[in-house]
This record gives structure tokens, C-alpha cells and sequence, in this order.
């Protein structure tokens, strides 16, 4: 990525979910546009952008019947909210119609950095 990430494009929205092979093509995409819009409900309580436009959330694994894994990672380690926005990210993603199941890891490789925000996170934040 470059000092100044775009914003996340549609191709990059489609990659974030992986799987679903078994699934009708438009199903993966619903689903996908759903999981998105609710990450979106996520918010980092101490950054006021969600945790998509923050890249928080590095991949998705979604399997032919509709179980969810979601790789996520924290702005930082030591966050406050480390132990709890786990079940935030979770809860949002079962809201998601069809989806079965939903298991949240928390990874930390690759760290985070503020390469990973979109311009919309960036401008939020005045970070330009």
C-alpha cells in the first residue's frame, strides 16, 4: 500500500470474504455486502471510524455452510477494549441473514498500521 491508501474498492471488498465455494456466487456477494455493513457498526471506542475503514479486519472465511471465521487484529496490543470488541465483531456479523455460525481470532501479524485505514478513515481522522 502506499502513504495514502484509496479507498477499499468493490475487488478488495469481494477478496475480504473467502470460501463459500459451494455457495452461489450471488449469495458469497450478498453476504459479503452484509458482513461489510456490519463491521461498519463497529466502532473503535477511543477512534471514531469503524473498524472496516480502520482495516481491523485482515480476512473472512466463509464455508459452505455458512460459518463465518473472521481474522481481525487491534489498532494496538495492549487496547482497552482488546477483551471485549471480539464479541462486538461477532455480534455484528451473526446479525448477517444465513449465517450460521461466526468464530472471531484475534491476530496481531501483521500489525497494524495506519497503511491499513481507507482515505474515508484517513480523512475522518485528519490524518492527510
Amino acid at each position: 500500500m502506499t502513504d495514502t491508501a484509496p479507498e477499499k474498492t468493490e475487488d478488495e471488498a469481494k477478496s475480504l470474504v473467502a470460501g463459500g465455494k459451494g455457495l452461489p456466487s450471488d449469495e458469497v456477494a450478498r453476504i459479503t455486502a452484509d458482513l461489510i455493513a456490519a463491521f461498519k457498526t463497529v466502532y473503535d471506542p477511543e477512534i471514531p471510524v469503524d473498524i472496516y475503514e480502520l482495516g481491523l479486519i485482515y480476512k473472512v472465511d466463509l464455508d459452505d455452510d455458512r460459518n463465518v471465521t473472521i481474522d481481525m487484529t487491534l489498532t494496538a496490543p495492549g487496547c482497552p477494549v482488546a477483551g471485549e470488541m471480539p464479541g462486538w465483531v461477532e455480534n455484528a456479523a451473526r446479525t448477517v441473514e444465513g449465517i450460521q455460525d461466526v468464530d472471531v481470532k484475534m491476530v496481531f501479524d501483521p500489525p497494524w498500521g495506519p497503511d491499513r485505514m481507507s482515505e474515508e478513515a484517513q480523512v475522518a481522522l485528519n490524518w492527510w
